[in-house]
């Protein structure tokens, strides 16, 4: 096959504007190695600007989480630097005030960076998740166990109906409910109840959370699992219940939520058969 210079120089130059940026289709639709050499240089052409508008897309999300970090950082810290100037000459009582916001605003800041780090370490694909089999009250026990003070200082009781079994990882699940718990908790009244509740049918084994507020509206509900902006609290940073679906869906799982009609949404973990 005879292939021209002045074709091989213009295939050579619009490689090179290619490489430049440049948006050039290069095949032809006639017949030999030629043209298929041309419609390859095309394949690879948009596989490299398919890529770049991947890295591009990769950037913006990443500028964009430490846009939100530093602000839910930033935030707390110079309420507790102000706080931590005014020790000194603050009477007594201020003082001991004082002191307790700054510890509760490093409680929170502490649970905001290791839940990023693990939410970090999830969408890296660096969790390898050990599937065991575990009873409900055992996964229950161990979601609600870091929450008792909480529970506790809002006068709150959880109620636990049904069993069920699940084949999931234990450690990381147990974060999960304990974030969907957590949620509930901080929308629900003093005094109030947290139902979680489990069950199986043919298709998944689950557990469900329902708490005793006003329910979530269908814009409320579009926007929970995003991170920073699904809170309706205000203590809240809008992290708990994203990292809750990652990890659900790292196991293959999912997570439901039904607003409750003014009576109380409930946020249902699902384990799919296997």
């Amino acid at each position: 096959m005879l292939i021209r210079k002045n074709e091989v120089e213009a295939l050579s130059g619009d490689i090179r504007r290619i490489i430049d940026g440049a948006d050039i289709d290069v095949r032809d639709n006639r017949e030999g190695a030629w043209s298929v050499l041309k419609n390859d240089v095309h394949t690879l052409a948009n596989l490299r600007a398919e890529q770049a508008a991947a890295l591009q897309r990769e950037r913006d999300l990443m500028k964009d989480m430490l846009a939100d970090v530093s602000h839910q950082l930033i935030t707390p810290l110079t309420s507790m630097t102000l706080m931590a100037d005014l020790l000194d000459s603050a009477p007594q009582d201020r003082r001991t005030e004082f002191t307790a916001n700054i510890r509760s605003g490093l409680v929170r800041m502490e649970w905001l960076v290791s839940s990023l780090l693990k939410m970090a370490k999830l969408d890296a694909g660096a969790v390898e998740f050990s599937l065991e089999n575990v009873q409900s009250q055992t996964l229950i026990e161990r979601g609600i166990e870091p929450l008792q003070v909480l529970l506790d200082l809002r006068g709150q009781s959880v109620e636990i109906l049904g069993e069920a079994e699940f084949t999931c990882d234990v450690r990381w699940t147990a974060e999960a409910l304990s974030n969907v718990v957590k949620n509930a908790s901080e929308h629900s009244p003093q005094g109030s109840v947290v139902r979680i509740e489990s069950g199986s049918n043919p298709l998944c084994s689950w557990i469900s959370v329902t708490d005793s507020g006003l329910g979530m509206s269908t814009s409320d509900i579009a926007r929970v699992f995003t991170r920073f902006e699904g809170s309706r609290s205000d203590t809240g940073y809008g992290i708990g219940l994203p990292l809750a679906l990652a990890i659900m869906r790292g196991q293959v799982g999912d997570i439901d939520v039904d607003g409750g009609n003014g009576t109380g949404a409930t946020i249902t973990l699902k384990f799919y058969s296997r």
